[in-house]
């Protein structure tokens, strides 16, 4: 399977390369991802989305936990293996989450966090929180928190979007879950 639109391939001009140096972790063990190279064919619109995503994934107020909890599930249910995959391999280790809570929550067999995936939920279904949801929340997580969490689901629900639209394959090396084939999702 090849994306709709063809990702930049090396030798990167030198803006892309540097672009992509940004995107990436310095010690990333693999090529960048296929998802930053679809993006680098509009460099300043990837440049401007940079902030935004490290931000959210590098210095959040939320816990990592919670972080990779919201994003495996928003990515699960939008139904975007690709980016559910790559967290599984390269975020949830380093936050304590094992393969099988990450298959968990995209098969929607087990909640390990009932009030965070039932918010999730909840934006994805309604773009809202039921008063019950926004009570428990706010027992859980301060006004910055509230907001982060509106802005994570949101962010990846949209990348599960552009993903999904451009039918991004998924990275050799990320993860596969039976979930995604159960919901016909592959």
């Amino acid at each position: 399977m090849s994306a709709r639109v063809p990702p930049v391939e090396p030798p990167y001009p030198e803006r892309i390369q540097n672009l992509l140096g940004k995107l990436m972790p310095a010690d990333a063990p693999y090529e960048p991802l296929l998802l930053f190279r679809v993006l680098a064919l509009h460099p300043e619109l990837a440049e401007r989305m940079r902030p935004m995503a490290s931000g959210l994934l590098n210095k959040g107020l939320l816990s990592a936990r919670d972080r990779e909890l919201a994003i495996s599930r928003i990515t699960a249910r939008a139904g975007a293996e690709y980016e559910w995959g790559v967290h599984v391999v390269v975020f949830g280790p380093a936050v304590g989450l094992d393969r099988e809570v990450f298959d968990a929550v995209a098969a929607r067999d087990v909640w390990p966090d009932p009030v965070l995936l039932t918010a999730v939920d909840e934006l994805h279904d309604e773009a809202t929180w039921s008063a019950a949801t926004w009570s428990a929340l706010r027992d859980r997580y301060d006004d910055a928190q509230v907001i982060e969490l509106l802005l994570l689901v949101g962010w990846y629900r949209t990348l599960s979007t552009v993903i999904n639209a451009l039918e991004i394959p998924l990275e050799s090396w990320g993860a596969r879950s039976t979930a995604f084939r159960r919901a016909g999702r592959r």
